[in-house]
């Protein structure tokens, strides 16, 4: 290997292929999964021609309404433990309150699908990933459970999975002991679905979320993010998620 090469291995990567290295057989299908995240040609469906996103209206999001949560926790088999403090949320609502105006915003808050993500970066197994296309998971066959990626995500959207997992839905696969967070249901955008929340949102008839292609011009999210201003969650960080909120 060439000098210019062995530079370009990042600190991710040598990690990432000396966990396989070390773990054989066992980890190889989580290797694959990275390799073809960072490697699919531009033509296949997983592609960088396609950004990810989700576009919230906070002027259209009810106090109180937690439609998009138990959508969410029904689609990805997220069962209460019978302990709030443990209970598995990949998208919670928070409220939020202007002290000198008194305006009100209820907000829901998930996994940001960041361009830069520092689950990601921290992760010293490779099992915190992103999608060629810009979504961000948790390959359950490596991770550790080591909760690097909880202190490094700023927006509180990763946890562990500490009950024993029954009944699973068979499209989201968890395990004990993993990290864990908001996938944007990857498994139905992968069949031209909307993710669970945005469908929930829609058939409620709050119509405060968007998701489709952020580098499709023609896109009905792509237009309004050109049109109307919007919002990035810690936009100072520079990590140019793929969650954007309006009217915050």
């Amino acid at each position: 290997m060439s000098q210019d090469a062995n530079a370009g291995v990042s600190r991710r990567g040598f990690l990432a292929i000396s966990a396989a290295t070390l773990g054989g057989v066992m980890l190889a299908p989580g290797i694959r999964l990275i390799e073809i995240a960072a490697a699919r040609a531009p033509d296949e469906p997983v592609s960088r021609k396609v950004r990810w996103g989700l576009l919230i209206d906070t002027n259209k999001c009810e106090p109180g309404c937690d439609d998009c949560v138990k959508a969410c926790a029904t689609e990805n088999g997220l069962k209460s433990t019978g302990h709030p403090r443990t209970d598995p949320q990949w998208i919670r609502k928070v409220e939020l309150k202007d002290l000198r105006t008194g305006r009100a915003n209820s907000v829901p808050v998930m996994c940001q699908h960041c361009e830069h993500p520092p689950c990601v970066d921290v992760c010293p197994t490779g099992a915190s990933f992103k999608r060629a296309d810009g979504i961000v998971l948790v390959d359950r066959h490596i991770c550790i459970g080591c909760r690097y990626c909880i202190m490094a995500c700023p927006y509180k959207a990763r946890s562990i999975v500490f009950e024993q997992i029954s009944d699973q839905n068979s499209d989201v696969p968890r395990g004990n002991g993993c990290a864990e967070g908001c996938t944007l249901c990857v498994h139905r955008i992968d069949r031209e679905q909307q993710p669970a929340c945005v469908e929930a949102c829609t058939k409620a008839g709050h119509n405060a979320m968007v998701f489709g292609d952020l580098n499709d011009p023609n896109s009905e999210i792509a237009q309004r993010v050109a049109k109307y201003a919007s919002t990035q969650i810690r936009a100072d960080l520079e990590l140019n998620p793929g969650v954007r909120y309006q009217g915050l």
